[in-house]
C-alpha cells in the first residue's frame, strides 16, 4: 500500500460507482464503467483542480471494468495505491500492484479492471502544457504529437517522481496555494516526466556547437552487444566525461551506463517478443548483451517490464 497525502476535499464516500464514474467523465477523463451488480454503494472520490493539472483519489469499491476509446487531448498518469489493477494494451496484460506506474497517452486506449480494494491516484495532464514546456525550453516535439514510449513503471525506479507527486498533493490540500505556484508545480510535473521517461520528444539543443545526442545514441544502438565505456562515448561527443555526464542527464534525465543499460534490455525483450526471431535460450541472449549475472538480469527485466523474460518468451513464442 502507498500512502500520499490527500489530494483535496472529498467529493463523494460510499457512493454509487456510476455516480462517480459520472463526475469523473466531466472532470477527469471520458470513459464507461461495467461492474457485477450489487446493492452496496461504497465509491470515493476526492478530487481538486491544481494548476493545469486534475488530481483525483478514486476507489470504486467493487470490481469494475473501466475502458476508453482513447483519452484525445489529455494523459493520465495513474498510480496504484492499493489492491490491484488488471492493464490490457499493446498487445499485453499486466496486473498493476501498489507502487507501479501507468502512464495513458491520448490516443491509448483505456481497458482497465479494478479489484474490489483498488485504489488510484490520478494525474490528469492536458496535451496543451506537455507543448507549452516543450517550447519554453527549446525542446523538439512531433506535429503528430508528444508520446511517451512506454505505459508501465515502478515508481521506485524513477528519481524524484515519489516525491514530487507527495509534494504536488501536499500543495493541493493546503488552504492557501497561490496560482502562480500551482501553475510552477504542473510546469515542473510535466518537466520532469518528459525528462524522466522515454518519449518522440527531442530535447537536444539546436545551435551547432551542441555535441548530437542522436549520434551517440546510433553509436550505442549499433554496439549494444560490446562494451561500451563512458570514455569512448566522450571521445566520440568530443568532451569530458563529466560533461558527457551533464549531457545525458539534460537528455534523457540518466547517466550514460544506466541508459546504455535500459535499451540493451529494450532489445532483449523485442527479440523475446517477437515470435519470428530464432530465441535460442534466455540465457545466451542476456550474456549476448551483457548480463553475467542472470539473478540481477531477470530482476531488472521484471522491474522494466513487469514480468520475468521467460513469461515473454513463453507468451510470444
Amino acid at each position: 500500500m502507498i500512502s500520499l497525502p490527500d489530494v483535496g476535499s472529498t467529493v463523494f464516500e460510499h457512493a454509487d460507482p456510476h455516480v462517480v464514474s459520472d463526475y469523473v467523465n466531466q472532470h477527469v477523463g471520458a470513459h464507461c464503467i461495467r461492474r457485477p451488480r450489487r446493492v452496496a454503494a461504497q465509491a470515493s472520490l476526492r478530487h481538486r483542480r491544481f494548476g493545469q493539472l486534475d488530481l483525483c483519489s478514486l476507489s470504486y469499491g467493487d470490481r469494475v471494468q473501466v475502458t476508453s476509446p482513447a483519452l484525445e487531448t489529455i494523459y493520465h498518469l495513474q498510480l496504484l495505491l492499493r489492491g490491484h489493477c488488471l492493464w490490457r494494451g499493446q498487445g499485453e496484460e499486466h496486473y498493476f500492484a501498489p507502487g507501479e506506474l501507468l502512464l495513458i497517452n491520448p490516443d491509448d486506449p483505456v481497458d482497465l479492471t479494478y479489484s474490489e480494494d483498488c485504489a488510484k491516484l490520478i494525474v490528469k495532464l492536458p496535451a496543451t502544457l506537455l507543448e507549452q514546456v516543450c517550447a519554453d525550453n527549446h525542446w523538439r516535439a512531433p506535429q503528430q504529437g508528444i508520446r511517451f514510449n512506454t505505459s508501465r513503471h515502478a515508481l521506485r525506479q524513477l528519481s524524484g517522481i515519489d516525491s514530487l507527486l507527495a509534494l504536488i498533493c501536499q500543495e493541493a490540500a493546503a488552504e492557501h496555494c497561490h496560482q502562480p505556484l500551482q501553475e510552477q508545480y504542473s510546469r515542473i510535473i510535466a518537466s520532469k516526466l518528459l525528462c524522466t521517461l522515454a518519449s518522440n520528444v527531442c530535447r537536444e539543443p539546436t545551435g551547432d556547437s551542441c555535441p548530437s545526442f542522436g549520434r551517440i545514441t546510433d553509436y550505442i544502438d549499433e554496439h549494444l552487444k560490446k562494451d561500451i565505456s563512458v570514455e569512448q562515448l566522450a571521445q566520440l561527443a568530443n568532451m569530458s566525461p563529466r560533461s558527457l555526464y551533464a549531457l545525458f542527464e539534460r537528455q534523457a534525465g540518466t547517466t550514460p551506463k544506466s541508459f546504455i543499460r535500459q535499451r540493451r534490455l529494450q532489445q532483449i525483450h523485442h527479440q523475446l517478443s517477437d515470435s519470428a526471431a530464432r530465441v535460442r535460450n534466455i540465457t545466451e541472449i542476456a550474456m549476448d548483451y551483457g548480463f553475467m549475472h542472470l539473478g540481477r538480469f531477470s530482476e531488472s527485466y521484471k522491474s522494466t517490464f513487469g514480468e520475468l523474460p521467460s513469461d515473454t518468451l513463453r507468451r510470444h513464442h
